[in-house]
């Protein structure tokens, strides 16, 4: 009987791996963002976009030289993006962990105060107005999503979830698909890439980097080009890279 059982585990362990070895990056995909913490606690990382022509062609870095980002406070932690992510260990994140979200991701739209995104960008682009909130509360069926209110029917979370702060930090903020398709209560809401609040002051979650980099990178931005981005310690970026086809 321990035999069965134990062969029972290895088949299991066997397909986990075929599961997590055909998760790579598709051919239309062209451009890449990439960021590489030290470890998993780690609230700094290194962050490089690479761009190709072809699924066959080489992976060419769109920066003279990879630019300093920050993370969550207390580190990395799996997220749900595009790819299943191994069972090493580590917990998915949750809400309010001070962890940003491990994995490969697609990005969704790019939120500013500005009438229109930097230099003209074609992402696709929404004007933050006072009328604009997102959802953390993850017993709201609107949970991890972007909400205009109605004025004239003010709802009385609205001050909490509402965007528009003021903020310089939240000058540009370009949606990191977490725990989207769908969203499940809990595991993390509202995780972007924005603007720093200072060289070494880390986010809640999201990816911040100097304003010239982030709009440099939003400007880079092709929608043609399915772009994904992936963030991930060191280590496991070099275990995953040719199982994911990583740049």
């Amino acid at each position: 009987m321990g035999f069965v059982f134990g062969t029972i585990w290895v088949l299991i362990g066997f397909f986990a791996a075929q599961k997590a070895a055909v998760a790579q990056l598709g051919s239309s995909v062209r451009q890449v963002i990439v960021a590489q913490a030290a470890d998993w606690n780690s609230n700094t990382a290194s962050l490089q976009c690479y761009q190709r022509t072809g699924a066959s062609a080489p992976w060419t870095p769109f920066f003279p030289k990879p630019v300093p980002v920050l993370l969550g406070r207390s580190g990395l932690a799996w997220g749900r993006g595009a790819f299943t992510p191994p069972n090493n260990g580590i917990p998915m994140k949750v809400e309010k962990d001070w962890r940003a979200p491990a994995g490969v991701f697609q990005l969704g739209q790019l939120f500013g105060y500005a009438p229109t995104p930097p230099g003209g960008a074609p992402w696709p682009y929404v004007k933050v107005g006072p009328y604009d909130a997102w959802i953390d509360d993850s017993t709201s069926p609107s949970y991890n999503q972007h909400v205009r209110v109605d004025p004239a029917n003010i709802p009385p979370w609205f001050e909490k979830e509402k965007m528009r702060l003021g903020d310089a930090a939240y000058k540009w903020m370009l949606e990191i698909k977490h725990n989207t398709s769908p969203a499940a209560p809990g595991y993390g809401s509202a995780i972007f890439f924005h603007v720093r609040r200072g060289p070494t002051r880390p986010s809640a979650g999201c990816t911040t980097m100097a304003v010239e980099n982030l709009e440099a990178m939003i400007r880079w931005l092709d929608p043609n080009a399915s772009p994904h981005y992936v963030l991930l310690p060191r280590a496991e970026y070099v275990a995953l890279r040719e199982a994911w086809r990583l740049p």
